[in-house]
């Protein structure tokens, strides 16, 4: 898929102009936890698995559907669940470094998940996930938390067992949401004399232009340097407005980051999706005002998920850059949109070698492409997944 989209992606582009501008108390008896439906990665697809039959639970009205029941033990009031657990459900092979705190979950393909002790962070096909809580070790294997395995593990390892929560149609209108602008610079380098809004609208305008060469019907939250409205909160709001109010496919946010610390040692890209209800925030790792809030962006959370996978794999694997993280967060361009959607920070403004990078047209035409490819390859996910194995030679 990956080839079929750099062929053909060449040939639009080559006639387009280029746009200017740790130990735990010993354990009870495990319980049993209820775990959701999955989602899609840009990927083989294989058939779907028969497993052994389980008791089923009463559908309910929860971000948290479940679709398999999952035995869960209490590791420091958070409900857990073994990894070593996961391996034999689903047929994958273990590996664990005692002395290092690192496991891994290989199959025919490879190694697929590798989780280290006390760390938020995973890596799901090479490609850095952060968690809600910790992963932990206890009783010789490492455990990740019951909301992390049934919203983020398992559906990032098996989409096609979440087909049901995926959007049944293709996907045709996406709205493009460059950050930030009028009176809002956003993140700015001053040395430089660059800032955030100005490149968010110029990455806008240059993916606008090579998503409809594929056929893409493409709205922008603003088309010019000015803020929806006066009230931040107001123009946030309108930005998610846009979508909803078109009955949009996908919803992306653009921007750029910067810190104030370390500032020439960090660079690379970061992608956020909406946070499940209950689920701690990346940005936060603890309970906040809004984490026990369903909110209208968690009614697709697995669909979130594959989006945002396949727009930070792609600009991972694109641009050759750091990879910061796929992340969660209850970022408010993500809380009320009704369609799938992710933000994606392109650079760090704050490191000049990366705001050079980006100053340049050539470079932020890159970004542009990278996206593109996210985006094409978020659709033909859902395109491989819907495609019904074949029926057996008689």
């Amino acid at each position: 898929m990956a080839r079929l989209f750099a062929r053909g992606l060449s040939l639009v582009l080559a006639g387009l102009t280029a746009c200017s501008a740790p130990g735990q108390p010993q354990p009870a008896a495990p319980a049993t936890a209820a775990a959701p439906a999955p989602i899609a990665s840009n990927r083989p697809v294989p058939p779907p698995r028969v497993d052994s039959p389980a008791k089923a639970e009463p559908a309910r009205p929860s971000p948290t559907r479940p679709a398999q029941l999952w035995p869960f033990t209490r590791l420091r009031g958070v409900d857990y669940v073994s990894l070593r657990e996961v391996a034999v459900r689903f047929k994958l092979k273990v590996n664990l470094a005692r002395l290092a705190g690192v496991m891994t979950l290989s199959d025919a393909r490879g190694v697929r998940l590798t989780c280290e002790s006390n760390q938020t962070d995973i890596y799901f096909d090479g490609l850095r996930v952060f968690l809600g809580e910790p992963v932990l070790f206890d009783q010789g294997s490492l455990w990740v938390s019951k909301l992390d395995l049934i919203k983020v593990v398992v559906p990032l390892l098996f989409p096609e067992d979440h087909l049901s929560q995926l959007p049944a149609n293709a996907p045709k209108v996406i709205v493009l949401d460059p950050g930030h602008g009028g009176i809002d610079p956003g993140k700015e380098n001053r040395l430089l004399g660059v800032n955030e809004k100005t490149f968010t609208l110029d990455v806008a305008l240059r993916l606008k232009k090579i998503l409809e060469a594929f056929g893409w019907k493409v709205l922008l939250t603003r088309s010019g340097d000015r803020e929806l409205s006066p009230i931040k909160k107001k123009d946030l709001q309108m930005r998610d407005d846009v979508a909803n109010n078109n009955h949009a496919d996908l919803f992306l946010s653009i921007h750029f980051n910067a810190v104030e610390k370390n500032a020439e040692r960090v660079t690379g890209v970061e992608t956020y999706t909406m946070a499940p209800q209950f689920m701690f925030s990346a940005a936060e790792g603890k309970k906040d005002e809004m984490t026990d809030t369903a909110f209208p962006g968690n009614k697709l959370d697995y669909a979130n998920l594959l989006f945002g996978e396949q727009i930070h794999r792609a600009m991972i694997t694109r641009l050759k850059t750091p990879d910061r993280g796929f992340k969660r967060g209850r970022l408010a361009v993500l809380r009320f949109v009704e369609c799938p959607g992710a933000l994606v920070e392109c650079a760090y403004l704050s490191n000049l070698a990366e705001a050079r990078q980006v100053a340049s047209p050539e470079y932020r035409q890159r970004i542009a492409e990278a996206i593109a490819r996210g985006v094409q390859d978020y659709a033909g996910t859902l395109a491989a997944l819907r495609v019904s194995p074949a029926p057996p030679t008689p």
